[in-house]
């Protein structure tokens, strides 16, 4: 007798292709992603913030010590993809309130600073190449300072303080720093810790301020990614959904589902696999590992992470995150940014929103700290060789261009010489 042969069934031996659990597969509405949850709050912990935006630079590897754990622990080195993406820092714009009732979280006022900058204007004018639309926000900071304006400001402050129970602070990105647009996300951020009058004091303290990745991130925290995939427009079924190719001398196209349904009922079942968009869906990857959260390059008080963020304990040579060349389709990083294992979706440039776990974090995995041997900073255009560009010169010698300009220098300098009295 067979053991090895079992009852089955066919959902198993044969799943279906594609997972009806992210239906509709269509465009995402929004320019940006949507931080629709965050962790439950806890009064017992200090006030927080629990997301921040980001725009993703490109990816590169990096080398790090794993253990293996079987009969004895096994310390083997591992080379591993992360992707860097560029934070720059945040303006703090506005402070919101909201209550929960029996019919969902439902808004209940919010207050502004004075001063707006140009991209959050940008983000809310209708029409910005009209110089009306240039004109948003033009009451509230002429009134700012009035009587009555100041105390509707504070009766809305009272407000928040007597009835809410949820605090988040709206926020807006710089993307003009990085080079992407002139016009930026506006994001709600949560406050978390606390009670409702540490959240509102905390908050006032950021109003109008500025604020920065490693203020919310730590090196080897986890955290959640949430983005728009990379669209590829219209797919047929074998791409977008991944069906099976029908055999060679299929009539009329081998690409395609044989059969779409039965003759009853007559309809084609919400569940079969069909033509239509790939790409530009709202996702969410979950638990993510910080390997860094690297500084600004002209930081001059982080220059380990900033300007020499490539330089480790094992690779002793200066250099900063950026490959040579700079980044494909980005450039260089500027400023914040952070190194996470692993892929994130969406193309370059793309905004990311990056929260804190929803989940609490208890995994040894997630405890582990993970320092890095090694940071790949060969170009990623072509087959880089080289790390840094002197490291290329010293190899290659002088290019043709620098050797010019140094006899042009020299000779320079001879007529001078020969001129001089």
């Amino acid at each position: 007798h067979n053991h090895t042969q079992t009852m089955s069934h066919r959902k198993f031996s044969a799943p279906r292709h594609g997972h009806l659990g992210f239906l509709p597969r269509k465009r995402c509405r929004r320019g940006r992603p949507r931080i629709k949850s965050v962790r439950k709050d806890s009064a017992t912990e200090k006030p927080h913030l629990t997301a921040f935006m980001g725009y993703k630079a490109g990816m590169t590897h990096v080398l790090r010590d794993a253990q293996k754990i079987a009969q004895k622990v096994i310390t083997v080195e591992v080379v591993e993809a992360v992707t860097v993406i560029e934070c720059p820092p945040m303006n703090v714009i506005g402070i919101k309130g909201f209550r929960k009732t029996p019919y969902g979280t439902k808004a209940l006022t919010a207050i502004f600073t004075k001063e707006i900058p140009e991209g959050a204007k940008r983000r809310v004018s209708h029409d910005w190449t009209n110089p009306v639309g240039r004109l948003v926000f033009r009451h509230h900071e002429g009134l700012y300072d009035d009587e009555e304006y100041v105390a509707d400001r504070q009766a809305k402050l009272d407000l928040i303080k007597s009835r809410a129970d949820i605090v988040r602070i709206i926020a807006h990105t710089q993307p003009h720093l990085v080079n992407i647009q002139k016009k930026a996300q506006i994001v709600e951020i949560q406050i978390n810790g606390g009670s409702i009058e540490d959240k509102i004091q905390y908050a006032q303290g950021l109003l109008g301020n500025t604020i920065r990745v490693g203020d919310i991130f730590d090196d080897y925290n986890m955290c959640d990614i949430i983005g728009i995939t990379k669209g590829h427009g219209t797919k047929g079924v074998v791409s977008r959904w991944g069906v099976t190719r029908l055999p060679r001398k299929t009539h009329k196209g081998l690409r395609k589902v044989a059969c779409i349904g039965a003759w009853h009922p007559a309809r084609v079942m919400y569940s079969v696999a069909r033509v239509g968009q790939k790409g530009h869906h709202h996702r969410v990857e979950f638990n993510k590992k910080i390997y860094m959260v690297g500084a600004a390059l002209d930081d001059t008080t982080q220059e380990n992470k900033g300007k020499f963020a490539g330089t480790t304990e094992h690779d002793l040579t200066k250099k900063s995150i950026n490959p040579m060349g700079g980044f494909p389709n980005y450039g260089n990083v500027k400023y914040d940014f952070l190194v996470i294992h692993g892929s994130v979706p969406g193309p370059r440039k793309a905004p990311l929103a990056l929260r804190t776990t929803v989940t609490p974090q208890t995994s040894l995995r997630s405890q582990a700290k993970i320092p890095l041997k090694f940071i790949d900073t060969s170009s990623k255009i072509g087959r880089g060789r080289f790390q840094t560009i002197q490291e290329k010169r010293s190899f290659m010698g002088k290019i043709k261009r620098i050797a010019e300009a140094e006899r042009n220098e020299k000779l320079q300098q001879a007529r001078e010489k020969r001129e001089a009295p």
